[in-house]
């Protein structure tokens, strides 16, 4: 059983991030896209402070976000990476599952990546993300060097907004070819 500590806020940034984007987005009437909360069950409670101080995850996630956009089922999980290279630990293997559950049924699954090191985010089409998935399985290289991304899929950042919304249309122009 996986355990919540302090670990809890990385990311914490960038999670804020896409759900101001999100926001602007549903604002916009472009997406309707929601974070989807893990369930947890606390286990020590600062009574003082009312914060949970240990609590276990009462299953596994699927995915960060989930909704739609123009009416496409889209889901996707937001990972933090602060080295050149993307750990596929980072991925496990009930989201891929999911993913390609979520895809089989017509939506669009992928990553958003923030590589810290490089100041990038990256939107991982989920076809990209299996290859490399895949790849890490069968004791070749268990990350993913920025190097080896496609440039094309790198995210545009306005403020504090990341916009991913064009990626995911090149990414459903590319599906259609």
């Amino acid at each position: 059983m996986a355990t919540w500590n302090s670990r809890g806020l990385r990311g914490s940034e960038l999670e804020e991030m896409v759900n101001l984007t999100n926001e602007r987005y549903r604002t916009g009437g472009l997406a309707l896209i929601q974070k989807i909360p893990t369930p947890i069950k606390p286990i020590n409670i600062d009574k003082e402070s009312r914060h949970i101080t240990l609590a276990y995850f009462e299953q596994k996630s699927t995915v960060d976000y989930i909704g739609a956009v123009q009416g496409i089922p889209v889901c996707f999980d937001a990972k933090e990476c602060h080295a050149s290279a993307f750990p596929m630990a980072n991925v496990h293997e009930h989201q891929i599952v999911f993913m390609e559950d979520f895809e089989r049924q017509g939506g669009i699954a992928f990553l958003l990546i923030y590589f810290a090191q490089e100041n990038t985010y990256y939107y991982m089409r989920f076809k990209e993300l299996v290859k490399f998935w895949n790849r890490s399985k069968t004791g070749r290289s268990k990350s993913v060097k920025f190097q080896e991304l496609d440039m094309d899929y790198i995210i545009s950042v306005k403020g504090y907004y990341i916009q991913y919304l064009p990626l995911l249309q090149k990414d459903l122009d590319s599906r259609e070819e």
